[in-house]
């Protein structure tokens, strides 16, 4: 998790920081340090982009895979919680009709 003291950027500055290091022909560190900023962050947000336009790693997902990834993670954390009260109600319910 980021510390409180980690600074958040509009999406319209991240795109702006990416246009800028493609049309700039500068180093993802060069655009980082004109602009003040992290360039591991600039470098994560470039990596992303080439991702999401196709041009990424083989394998790598793009933003909207990876939002699907994390939905379905939470939906089955959710259904294992469902069953696992559904399970304990079952057997409560056993327990009950055996008296």
């Amino acid at each position: 998790m980021g510390s409180k003291y980690t600074k958040r950027y509009t999406e319209e500055f991240k795109q702006d920081a990416i246009a800028l290091v493609d049309s700039s022909g500068k180093t993802v560190t060069a655009v980082a340090r004109e602009l003040g900023i992290s360039s591991e962050s600039l470098r994560g947000w470039y990596r992303r982009a080439k991702a999401d336009r196709g041009e990424g790693a083989p394998g790598e997902l793009t933003s909207a895979e990876r939002d699907e990834l994390r939905r379905l993670r939470k939906e089955k954390r959710e259904q294992q919680q469902t069953i696992e009260i559904l399970k304990k109600a079952t057997a409560f319910f056993v327990k009950e009709s055996d008296r």
